[in-house]
């Protein structure tokens, strides 16, 4: 895989629960390359990795793989409605932003203050 491809396929295989970044993930590559656990090979001007046969014998010997551990007792659905209000937050904030009059973005970024505020006070069972 490339790296790329690998940054979705840990972020699928973990249901979106991790998805690393390209500061971490090309690092690490070079890392195990030069470790000579992977090889690569350039392919339409992108190195397509690979596990060389001791990169292989590693990888069965370690861990349970990260995004496992990542998604392990992950409440799914919680997490979609998570998502969906987050989104649709940033929805509307960003409207007001785009659209919105001077005052209107200074009314959006205190409600978005304050939210954040409610937040935390919800953590520390206060109202």
């Amino acid at each position: 895989m490339h790296g790329y491809e690998m940054i979705q396929e840990i972020a699928e295989r973990s249901g979106g629960a991790w998805k690393p970044s390209p500061g971490s993930v090309y690092p690490t590559l070079q890392l195990l390359e030069d470790e000579g656990l992977i090889v690569s090979e350039s392919e339409g001007g992108k190195k397509l990795f690979s596990l060389t046969e001791p990169g292989r014998e590693a990888a069965d010997a370690g861990p349970d793989a990260p995004w496992e551990e990542a998604s392990r007792g992950v409440d799914w659905e919680a997490l979609g409605e998570i998502r969906q209000a987050g989104f649709g937050l940033m929805e509307a904030f960003g409207q007001v932003w785009k659209t919105g009059t001077k005052e209107q973005r200074e009314k959006a970024l205190a409600v978005i203050g304050e939210a954040r505020k409610k937040l935390y006070l919800i953590l520390a069972d206060e109202d």
